[in-house]
């Protein structure tokens, strides 16, 4: 493309499918752009013709050999596509998991005596890393409510210095008014940062929202096949320089393999998103119907808490909701997940194979309340479910096993 003005006026199928393929890595000097993929480039030791260009090369300069830690072109290919699909983005740095990415975003901005700002439907190891690591490096948590502004008003204090947020939240999928935070935190000198892993670049433009760091777990639905872990984070000029500076001395590193394998993924990921999402608002509608769903979280579903604000400044979904039941045990749970046979049973999300898991919310709760508000006390007990590839038809009618199953459990069949 003749200019990034012109990329980004290019539609999110069509700026995938570009992305992070120059010309110098897809092909040789002789013939630049020669094939469609960057080549897997292995190395741990980058050869100099002599003293005086070993000399010459800056030891920190992006997109130049200079030692395997470092990157190479493959690396740096990904770095770069996910750069261009971030509006507003200098750079983007990569990390060998998503937890790695958060870690080290929150200690390249974060020092002892500061606190962090960290939102309430958070996933649960950032949760930790606020009650573990971050505080045996000095650094006080706070948490605060993700569907309240004044909340995160509330929990400032002049020590803040940065605000984790993430939206919608992968457990319980409360949508937050990012524009608005992000403004709030940027007007008192808060760095702001975003896990972006459920709606992607793709679906919600964070920096373009204000956000100053953009996180993915690009395990998720950049992979798109559940079968390699790495993590990013995305930012303007300044903070870019400074996270890649602490990703180098803190010695994170990629496999060339692995980029090779997201890189992959990311040129399918827009018909994906839009099949995942597409089957997961179909199934959302039909759990919202049935008798023993309280609730479902699922910020697409119109009339569900939070799809005003998703409407308004998302630009797609994903396969990621959760459902309440309707009173019930944990062993009723339980034995609904166990009698599905095409949803797996496992952690993660964003392949291409449906999963559920049990959601808890009360447990990892600080600052606002589970059971939502016009939720029953009992109504406590939730199902997540990762949407895949499969026919919609086919997951309904194995989710209505399990609720069957629940039903007969609870001596309501």
């Amino acid at each position: 493309m003749s200019s990034s003005d012109d990329f980004e006026a290019l539609g999110p199928a069509t700026r995938g499918v570009l992305a992070g393929r120059r010309e110098a890595w897809t092909g040789t000097p002789e013939h630049p752009g020669a094939v469609v993929n960057p080549a897997v480039w292995r190395a741990s030791t980058h050869l100099y013709s002599d003293m005086a260009a070993l000399r010459a090369h800056p030891a920190n300069e992006d997109g130049r050999f200079y030692y395997g830690r470092r990157g190479g072109p493959t690396q740096w290919a990904l770095a770069e596509a996910l750069t261009q699909l971030e509006p507003g983005a200098s750079g983007t740095v990569l990390y060998p998991s998503g937890v790695a990415a958060i870690a080290g975003v929150l200690l390249t901005v974060l020092r002892p005596g500061d606190v962090l700002l960290m939102t309430d439907n958070a996933y649960e190891p950032s949760r930790a890393m606020g009650r573990g690591l971050l505080r045996d490096f000095g650094v006080e948590t706070r948490w605060f409510d993700p569907t309240d502004l004044a909340s995160f008003e509330a929990a400032c204090c002049e020590r803040t210095r940065c605000v984790l947020l993430e939206s919608p939240g992968s457990l319980t999928m409360e949508v937050q008014d990012i524009p608005a935070l992000a403004a709030a935190a940027r007007a008192r000198g808060i760095v702001s940062v975003l896990d972006n892993t459920w709606a992607s670049p793709l679906g919600f433009a964070a920096l373009a929202k204000g956000v100053d760091i953009s996180i993915m777990s690009l395990t998720k639905h950049v992979s798109g096949h559940s079968d390699c872990m790495m993590g990013s984070a995305s930012a303007g000029e300044e903070l870019y320089r400074k996270l890649r500076v602490r990703a180098q001395g803190l010695g994170n590193v990629v496999s060339p393999d692995d980029a090779s394998l997201m890189l992959r993924g990311l040129r399918t990921m827009n018909l994906r998103l839009e099949a995942e999402t597409a089957s997961a608002l179909a199934i959302a509608q039909w759990l919202e119907a049935r008798p023993e769903v309280a609730r479902v979280l699922c910020p697409m579903l119109p009339g569900s808490p939070g799809h005003d604000l998703w409407k308004r400044d998302f630009t797609g979904g994903c396969g990621l909701f959760s459902f309440v039941l309707k009173g019930g045990t944990s062993a009723a749970r339980d034995a609904l997940i166990d009698a599905l046979q095409l949803f797996g049973i496992g952690y993660s999300w964003g392949g291409f194979e449906s999963l559920a898991t049990p959601v808890d919310p009360a447990s990892i709760r600080t600052a606002s309340a589970w059971p939502l508000k016009g939720m029953e006390p009992d109504d406590r007990f939730g199902v997540r479910l990762s949407i895949g590839l499969e026919d919609t038809a086919d997951l309904i009618a194995d989710l209505e096993r399990g609720l069957s199953i629940w039903a007969a459990h609870e001596g309501q069949a």
